[in-house]
């Protein structure tokens, strides 16, 4: 039972950690996120907003998309995570990605990030920029027209109090209800599954992330 409060007491400084770490980049980068915001609303005119980021992380808006298949393929841990085996790309690319996984879990990506800020969306979302949200260390809750309605809610409430998150509908996912981050996934039975609550503490900003501290604020809404 102490392990347990204990366990909960660190995830909460850690949520906390995450926020005022957002807050002071939101603040540091004020005048480079409302560009990026004026940019999106005009449809990317001109690739602008690829530099916006290209300083920071090496977009190439000239790259083609690519749907990063090579020789991967998802693995099965004993937790039941899949991790995918070959190394993920991260181009910045303007155009749709065919992406070997539904959902995505990597590869080339729109040069903005789908807000990831406890976001959640009633709507589908464009795979390309929850992509970009992924490579900042966001964790993407994704469920279909097969998940209940009570769990859906809930769910919706968890997201909504866990930064680095977001939640969209999927329809063409294989399982009820489903959790991605930058190169693993799994399935959970429903809001209440422990492994819920495991895969966020370990991949919310977790190891795997490739750009760690990005911003989840100032993207596509």
């Amino acid at each position: 039972m102490a392990a347990k409060s204990n366990s909960s007491a660190e995830r909460k400084a850690r949520i906390e950690a995450m926020r005022r770490a957002e807050r002071s980049r939101e603040r540091r980068n004020r005048i480079l996120t409302i560009g990026a915001s004026v940019l999106i609303v005009a449809g990317l005119v001109g690739g602008g907003a690829v530099l916006v980021r290209s300083q920071s992380d090496g977009s190439d808006s000239s790259s083609t998309a690519s749907d990063a298949k090579g020789s991967g393929k998802f693995t099965t841990g004993s937790d039941g995570v899949r991790t995918w085996s070959a190394k993920l790309t991260q181009n910045h690319v303007t155009k749709t990605v065919k992406y070997p996984m539904q959902p995505p879990v990597g590869g080339d990506h729109n040069p903005v990030w789908q807000n990831c800020n406890g976001d959640v969306y009633d709507k589908a979302i464009k795979n390309e920029n929850a992509v970009h949200s992924l490579e900042h260390g966001a964790v993407w809750v994704t469920y279909n027209s097969k998940a209940s309605e009570a769990d859906v809610k809930a769910l919706a409430e968890k997201v909504e109090k866990t930064p680095y998150t977001l939640m969209s509908p999927v329809e063409g996912q294989k399982d009820p209800i489903m959790l991605s981050a930058w190169g693993h996934q799994r399935t959970v039975t429903s809001a209440t599954d422990p492994n819920l609550d495991t895969f966020l503490e370990k991949y919310v900003q977790g190891e795997q992330t490739p750009e760690p501290g990005a911003a989840c604020t100032n993207g596509v809404s």
